[in-house]
């Protein structure tokens, strides 16, 4: 009898011992969101300053996908043709992000908001919503996967 016990506590001790300290992992991830909201905000900065052409070469992927109306996705090295045609001269387009979450894995994520856009020869400025998605590289930085957005929050 005393061998068993002593067997089951040797037993216990050993299973406990052996466990590795519980992670918070809500915690890493709100820390993970955060750090991507930062990635979204500089990414609306340097379009604001750079223009969205330099913006959007700057922080996408080569394989990102833009979603636009009346077209069909533009995916990959097409998204780099179909921002040289845009002319980014007469408006600034920034945004607000409103949201991000990142995969438990930390290397996905999106965040959402407000976009706006001032064209250059009006006082009146365009609002409407936007979603991006992202993916961690290799090097640790952000790039841009997918981006949507929609019209039609209004004049301001």
């Amino acid at each position: 009898m005393r061998v068993q016990l002593g067997m089951l506590f040797l037993f216990t001790l050993m299973l406990f011992a052996c466990k590795e300290p519980v992670k918070d992992i809500g915690a890493e991830r709100g820390k993970n969101s955060l750090a991507l909201l930062s990635v979204d905000r500089a990414f609306s900065q340097r379009c604001k300053t750079k223009g969205m052409k330099a913006a959007f070469i700057e922080y996408m992927d080569s394989n990102a996908v833009l979603l636009r109306p009346n077209t069909f996705p533009i995916i990959g090295a097409n998204t780099i043709d179909y921002l040289f045609e845009q002319n980014d001269m007469d408006y600034t387009l920034s945004w607000d992000p409103q949201h991000a979450e990142v995969s438990a894995s930390d290397d996905l994520g999106f965040t959402y908001g407000i976009y706006e856009i001032k064209p250059a020869t009006y006082d009146t400025f365009l609002y409407g919503t936007y979603t991006n998605c992202w993916k961690k590289q290799s090097d640790g930085k952000w790039k841009l996967i997918l981006n949507t957005s929609n019209e039609g929050i209004g004049e301001h």
